[in-house]
């Protein structure tokens, strides 16, 4: 049978002088020990305030005991901020006489305050520990003569300036203090860093894989055909040879989308960039599209709308941009370009089935492609719109999905040339 323990009675008997504060500073706890070092009772402090129990003394020195409910205040603060343990320096606090208001006595003290955690990591209270060392502090400012006497060829502790002493070792505790917050930075930025280079190989690893499956049906397909145009006499051909070049075509796009989200990704230092018409892109663009496309494309082009970029990776980004409309669409696209200063804003919309809030993001991750989208294109890669946000941020930009009362409408927003 385990001993039941009466852990009030263990904090009471506990020798180190201790202090049970709420958040809000209130005292519901206190030892019996610190209640013999402060002469206070139990009826004294409990239910009450610490710093109304305890003020400053007005008269002490301004960089000593003044300072000394500050620096307890901070402490605490900073242990209900941090909800970590905090070690205080050296420091004078001065308590006033039991029964005498008013009248303050100088006393020295060591400080470490202990947040105690709730179940959800909330600070439930704060225990203030702490040491006197007055006798010590006194016994450091004696002079030699005033030693303790009968210890034959002993020499009596030099005479010091305390404030001198206790000054230094706060500033010792504070560049300590310092140290540990620089190493405390150092070690979370390398968390980053080894966080931020997991998911960067998390990331390729998925890409492998959703590519290599990608790249595996063309490959069946061709091989698929290739042995049928082997083994079987007779066959059509031609037929054979526009299924494989299909097969092909499909490689292709999915190699060159690869190497094109690649070499976007380990572009290093300043992009190239050359002052680009929007408008003027979106006409080319619009001339080179194949003859006797279903989709209609409609267009509200503002004038003179310059950007810094590269033309090839705008025309990159628009072709994009128009292929994933063209993939979705009904009946038209739509595409406005106009000018938000400070920036060009681009929009692509077409009039199909839209896109769910919930995959707004989601359709920029690589190789992501919504069920509808596989039923309605099932060549498609997933890296069109990863490519085409890679682009815009390059040049400072954004792309994202906006609300529309209809099908889709892609917002692309980049830096006027100045």
């Amino acid at each position: 049978m385990k001993p039941t323990i009466d852990y009030e009675a263990v904090f009471r008997a506990g020798h180190v002088p201790s202090l049970i504060l709420t958040p809000d500073l209130v005292m519901i706890a206190a030892n019996d020990t610190y209640l013999k070092v402060v002469g206070r009772t139990a009826e004294d402090l409990l239910g009450r305030r610490l710093f109304d129990v305890f003020p400053p003394n007005p008269a002490a020195p301004l960089d000593t005991g003044a300072q000394g409910a500050a620096s307890l205040r901070a402490s605490l603060e900073q242990v209900l901020t941090t909800r970590r343990r905090n070690f205080m320096p050296l420091q004078r606090y001065d308590v006033e006489a039991p029964g005498r208001p008013g009248v303050f006595e100088e006393r020295y003290w060591s400080t470490v305050n202990t947040p105690v955690l709730g179940p959800r990591g909330e600070v439930e209270g704060i225990i203030l520990s702490t040491e006197e060392i007055t006798d010590l502090v006194r016994a450091l400012r004696r002079p030699p003569e005033a030693a303790e006497e009968g210890r034959a060829g002993e020499v009596g502790p030099p005479a010091r300036d305390v404030d001198t002493f206790t000054r230094g070792l706060q500033a010792l505790n504070e560049e300590l203090r310092q140290a540990h917050k620089e190493q405390h930075h150092t070690i979370s930025a390398l968390r980053e860093r080894i966080s931020a280079l997991r998911e960067a190989i998390e990331r390729q690893r998925r890409l492998i894989f959703d590519a290599s499956h990608d790249l595996r049906n063309p490959i069946t397909g061709l091989m698929i055909e290739l042995e049928s145009a082997l083994s079987e006499p007779g066959i059509d051909l031609q037929r054979i040879l526009r299924k494989s070049l299909c097969d092909a075509e499909r490689l292709n796009d999915i190699v060159a989308d690869l190497l094109d989200l690649a070499r976007v990704e380990a572009e290093s230092g300043e992009p190239p960039a050359q002052t680009v018409d929007l408008a003027e892109l979106v006409d080319d663009e619009l001339n080179r599209r194949a003859p006797g496309t279903a989709v209609a494309v409609r267009t509200r082009l503002a004038p003179d709308v310059l950007v810094r970029a590269s033309r090839i990776r705008m025309a990159r980004l628009l072709g994009n941009l128009m292929a994933n409309a063209e993939r979705h669409a009904s009946t038209k696209i739509e595409i406005h370009l106009g000018v938000d200063p400070p920036d060009a804003v681009l929009e692509v919309v077409d009039d199909g089935p839209g896109i769910p809030p919930a995959d707004r993001e989601r359709v920029f991750e690589r190789m992501y492609r919504r069920k509808e989208a596989r039923e309605r294109d099932p060549g498609g890669s997933g890296l069109g719109l990863t490519i085409a946000r890679a682009i815009a941020e390059m040049y400072g930009g954004t792309l994202c999905v906006a609300d529309s009362p209809v099908g889709a409408r892609l917002v692309l927003r980049l830096p006027l040339a100045s």
